[in-house]
């Protein structure tokens, strides 16, 4: 039986990777439709290289570090966490989802600060599932708003805008359900999991549970819920919209007038936040580029641009945060590889352990 839930683990691993590398591919070979490469390249070439890395490096920068202290608003009632820590964390994950397939990152970022605190890693990774909710309804927002500027009598805006709406709310209900009545959700997750995959899975689950119900005491208290409002405010507007707007004033795209400038780049935001949402290959490969493309070409962009644009912010964005990551890394003394494989049992880690 010990035998036997390992390699069923591994086989669900080694589907989802397969799903992730089929979604890269498959919007890869979408975005490059109908795009010449030739001029691509020369549209590529260019490109204000300087104008563009002075301006997009220090708002990715920004961005992790405004994460960070978001972040602190929602581990306060965990464990009392510094700055630089969540810091540190914040880096390492991205660094994780940018090269490791899974979306480990999420949970390497809270494993790592546990290994900094006196809190346990399944407590932390509650405020990580909480902190995925927020930016979720945010993104539903957004997407909402702009479909609402179409027309929203629109059948088509409804048929796209329910089912987002839907999907968004069904975990952030979840999440709300767990932290008004954790013993109820506890005990019919463990119910339902018992009668799928046994005792002992329904065991696993009740401590998974159990640690996620510890990191969501957070929503306490109206101070915490609006330093959380004002930083996804930040990361949602200018810190997001910025490096679009940068790449594509550095490949030479007026669209007319500063407004529907902003626009756009609000648009692209909204498009790759839902994008990057689809399982897909580390790094967001493919979806980001797709998004990009997509929604550029709705204010008259032709592919090629749009695709440099979506190009050119993308290798910004993970060199960013892949170089911060591995900086933490290489001063801190640890191994990414080392990181992963203790995140994936992260459950199994004791509260006290420290690095």
């Amino acid at each position: 039986m010990s035998e036997a839930r390992p390699a069923r683990s591994r086989r669900g691993r080694g589907l989802r990777v397969g799903l992730g590398v089929a979604i890269t591919a498959a919007t890869l070979a979408l975005a490059l439709r109908d795009v010449d490469y030739r001029t691509l390249l020369r549209d590529m070439g260019r490109a204000n290289l300087p104008l563009l890395v002075a301006l997009s490096v220090p708002l990715h920068a920004a961005m992790l570090w405004v994460r960070a202290l978001r972040w602190r608003h929602l581990t306060d009632a965990v464990a009392p966490v510094g700055r630089g820590a969540l810091f540190r964390a914040t880096s390492v994950g991205a660094l994780a989802n940018n090269v490791l397939p899974l979306r480990i990152g999420e949970v390497v970022r809270a494993y790592y600060l546990a290994r900094e605190t006196p809190a346990s890693a399944g407590a932390l990774f509650g405020t990580v599932v909480l902190e995925r909710g927020i930016d979720g309804l945010v993104v539903l927002a957004m997407a909402l708003a702009i479909f609402g500027a179409r027309g929203s009598a629109d059948a088509g805006v409804l048929a796209v805008g329910l089912p987002l709406l839907i999907a968004a709310l069904l975990p952030f209900g979840g999440v709300l359900w767990l932290r008004i009545a954790p013993e109820q959700v506890v005990r019919i997750a463990r119910r339902v999991t018992s009668l799928v995959v046994g005792e002992r899975g329904g065991d696993a689950l009740e401590r998974i549970v159990r640690h996620v119900a510890d990191g969501l005491g957070s929503m306490q208290g109206g101070r915490h819920l609006w330093w959380v409002a004002w930083h996804s405010f930040w990361i949602w507007t200018l810190l997001g919209i910025g490096p679009f707007l940068v790449a594509m004033t550095a490949l030479g795209i007026d669209l007319g007038s500063p407004l529907r400038q902003a626009s756009a780049a609000f648009v692209t935001l909204t498009a790759v936040g839902i994008a990057v949402a689809l399982p897909s290959a580390p790094g967001f490969l493919g979806p980001y580029h797709l998004a990009a493309r997509e929604a550029l070409r709705r204010f008259g962009v032709t592919e090629e641009l749009a695709l440099a644009v979506g190009t050119l912010s993308h290798a910004l964005f993970w060199a960013t945060s892949t170089g911060i990551g591995l900086a933490v890394l290489r001063f801190r003394g640890n191994r990414l590889d080392e990181l992963a494989a203790r995140a994936a049992d992260a459950d199994q880690v004791p509260s006290s352990e420290r690095r």
